[in-house]
């Protein structure tokens, strides 16, 4: 804002732009890993994004080509993200598919709660640009190497099974793998539509919140430092919904599970719209444990309504849908910000699409297609 002398708005635009990317390109990115596999994808992509990273000070002239240098990232960003990831670990695990997926996820998690600090430690010494190539040096550095030694795509490859399972049941395995509905059966069935609609009032709501956590903070005399620290607050609660959304998710019926944990964003936005500081983090805490339900719940509940059999087709259509809503939220909110001074009606507003998002979730019928005991197999 200060460098572009532009607006909350504006600003917010460049993340907007970026999930819409994520959005639009979420589609062939799920193609691609059935197409092609996912260590193929994932490869590809994070040595496109660590480059991208890098590559800022080139697109950072002016906001105009700040808002290219997100877009870029936006595209390849479904390919570093929970998409591919999604399909390794759903073939890998299926009775404990739920806290696999939670465990996944705690990179996203732990990297929302370490690095807004981090970042804004890099920023103070060095500027923004300079801390945006030194992230991308790191995934060019860390990440490439330990995926090409370490990722394996599906067990059925290594001669494994899901779960562990005893190699002699590998009938049941291939089994496993192919169930499931076609992207277009998908596509047209109601449950499929329900999901979306849910996902895409959450995102909206908890994205829009979550990006402008630290302007909110700030505007009530806290300072940048104790502001960043409130993000990381946010992240933490984000590892803790992944996790925890995780493990109940193996045990509990994942619809209901899905209306609790919207309702308590629902709460958290309400908390957030009050205005103290001390309750306002409780807000943003509340509303990250949404957020890190949401994307679990994502890959938990295509998997089981609909199959592994176009996994990545089907979960890429309703990642999209979670995306495009986060673009929008962050934008309405800051929107919102400029037209009236003030957050409280945007977040009214997400108070009330949070809740709708709620009673959708109980209007899911039973799951489609059950974890197998492939260790018992009857």
């Amino acid at each position: 804002m200060q460098e572009f002398h532009a607006g909350r708005a504006a600003v917010s635009l460049g993340f907007t732009l970026q999930l819409m990317a994520v959005a639009v390109s979420a589609p062939l990115a799920g193609w691609l890993v059935d197409r092609y596999g996912s260590r193929r994808v994932i490869l590809l992509a994070t040595a496109t994004f660590g480059s991208v990273l890098v590559s800022n000070k080139a697109f950072s002239a002016n906001i105009w080509q700040l808002y290219f240098f997100y877009i870029a990232l936006g595209l390849v960003g479904n390919g570093v993200g929970p998409i591919p990831y999604g399909s390794v670990v759903s073939h890998w695990f299926d009775r404990r598919r739920g806290l696999a997926l939670g465990l996944m996820m705690i990179g996203i998690g732990s990297g929302a709660m370490i690095l807004p600090s981090f970042a804004q430690r890099l920023i103070a010494r060095f500027g923004w640009r300079s801390a945006y190539a030194i992230l991308g040096g790191a995934v060019l550095l860390i990440a490439i190497p330990v995926l090409a030694s370490l990722l394996k795509e599906r067990p059925q490859d290594l001669g494994l099974l899901p779960d562990g399972a005893p190699p002699k049941n590998c009938m049941a395995g291939s089994e496993t793998a192919a169930r499931g509905l076609s992207a277009h059966d998908a596509w047209h069935s109601g449950t499929f539509w329900i999901l979306v609609c849910a996902f895409f009032l959450v995102s909206a709501s908890v994205q829009g919140c979550l990006v402008h956590t630290t302007a909110m903070l700030s505007d009530r005399g806290i300072t940048a430092q104790t502001a960043a620290l409130g993000s990381s607050l946010v992240g933490a609660a984000v590892l803790l919904g992944r996790v925890g959304t995780g493990y109940l998710l193996d045990r509990l019926f994942a619809p209901h599970l899905a209306a609790v944990f919207f309702g308590g964003s629902a709460l958290g936005i309400g908390l957030l719209w009050l205005g103290t500081t001390p309750v306002a983090f409780a807000g943003g805490f509340l509303v990250g444990l949404g957020l890190g339900a949401e994307v679990d719940l994502i890959a938990y509940l295509v998997s089981r309504y609909f199959g592994l059999r176009a996994f990545g087709s089907v979960y890429s259509s309703a990642f999209a849908a979670f995306a495009l809503a986060g673009a929008l939220g962050p934008l309405i909110m800051g929107a919102g910000f400029d037209l009236t001074g003030s957050y409280r009606v945007p977040l009214m507003a997400f108070l009330a699409a949070t809740l709708l998002a709620a009673v959708l979730m109980t209007h899911l019928g039973p799951y489609r297609y059950h974890a197998l005991d492939l260790a018992n197999p009857r």
